[in-house]
């Protein structure tokens, strides 16, 4: 008893759960309260869940060491409460200074992808990890705009919330095995910009070497299998693309963008939009599209590589099937993409002339 350290709030009428919080960043034991001081049920839960005690009078209360009902640590895959196999996690990291600015960039760029119609509803997520298993991640069901510091949570790198008032975003494992997998990702975007969706949910991807910006900072784009969101199926469609790409486009469901900054990610997520938008008003024009060419491409990759940021391209062993353009067709704005794995997915000579002719006509159409 003589090394615990109390919090003194005996002044309050009511304990939020910012109270709670805070007593938990100073390191307190316990929190010392008036008879008469209303507890709210998330802060008596969130001190139960990390073992602080409620006094009064200095005597302990026993209802603050009931079995937490909200936030709670439990992991999509079925291990409800199970020790983290990557460490035990630091909830306190949730508390620093360094948290701080991370919770503020993350409520920005969230309020960025709302102003540019990246999400609606309570769509999209945003994470970053502060710690060898420790990320900070938005909540469940709120949107975007409306986020606060104090909405965010933090969860391990299994998916078992530590800290924070709301549960979690559904769909943190997505986020989750991208951190396991690419150790230089720290921070993650997953929304729904139309332009891009519109490629997901017809099988496609953008072609390359139209316009720089894109190839140096997106390049080759990856689409992952359909899985139903927030399942372990879901969160692992991506992992054979994540590691030579940034950005994926997920198969009737939206964009996943990985960088060294949460700013960053949502940056790639603004370049790729604007790009799929770009091209689809290109394509409007009745006229080919102008690529820029292999040698001024190789030019761009160097660049890239220069940055440190990944490209399937760099791979030497797979150049032959997937060279720096897969277009094979004059003005076309998309083909499905080429596995990369010794099949290269080539459309039959019939198939392309019938999507010439549609484009054409489409075209045509839109002219008359």
């Amino acid at each position: 008893m003589k090394n615990e350290k109390s919090l003194d709030i005996s002044d309050k009428k009511l304990l939020a759960m910012r109270d709670a919080q805070s007593a938990l960043a100073a390191g307190a034991s316990r929190v010392l309260i008036s008879e008469k001081c209303v507890v709210t049920p998330s802060a008596r839960d969130f001190l139960a869940q990390h073992n602080i005690a409620l006094a009064t009078n200095g005597k302990a209360s026993a209802a603050s060491h009931r079995t937490p009902k909200e936030a709670p640590a439990t992991s999509a895959y079925g291990n409800s409460g199970a020790t983290p196999s990557r460490g035990a996690a630091n909830s306190k990291l949730f508390f620093t200074p360094e948290a701080e600015a991370i919770k503020r960039e993350i409520c920005a760029v969230g309020r960025k992808l709302w102003m540019r119609q990246f999400v609606d509803g309570n769509g999209g997520n945003i994470s970053y990890r502060i710690g060898p298993n420790e990320v900070i991640c938005t909540p469940t069901l709120v949107s975007k705009y409306d986020l606060t510091p104090e909405d965010l949570s933090m969860v391990d790198l299994e998916g078992n919330q530590i800290a924070g008032s709301m549960p979690r975003t559904s769909e943190i494992f997505l986020h989750l095995e991208i951190y396991k997998a690419v150790q230089e990702a720290k921070a993650c975007v997953h929304c729904h910009p139309p332009h891009a969706t519109a490629y997901a949910i017809t099988g496609k991807v953008p072609p390359n070497l139209v316009i720089p910006e894109f190839e140096v900072f997106i390049g080759k784009v990856a689409i992952s299998p359909y899985e139903t969101p927030g399942t372990a199926e879901f969160a692992q469609t991506v992992l054979p693309y994540v590691k030579t790409h940034n950005t994926v486009l997920l198969a009737n469901h939206g964009i996943i963008c990985w960088a060294d900054t949460v700013t960053h990610a949502e940056w790639y997520a603004e370049v790729l939009e604007t790009y799929c938008w770009t091209l689809m008003l290109a394509a409007q024009l009745g006229v080919p599209i102008s690529y820029i060419s292999e040698q001024k491409g190789a030019d761009l990759l160097a660049i890239k590589k220069k940055l440190g940021l990944p490209d399937i391209r760099f791979d030497t062993s797979r150049m032959k099937e997937c060279q720096l353009s897969d277009l094979e067709v004059p003005g076309s704005i998309a083909l499905t993409p080429s596995p990369c794995d010794g099949n290269t997915g080539k459309p039959a000579e019939a198939d392309l002339e019938i999507l010439v002719k549609s484009v054409t006509d489409a075209v045509m159409a839109l002219c008359n």
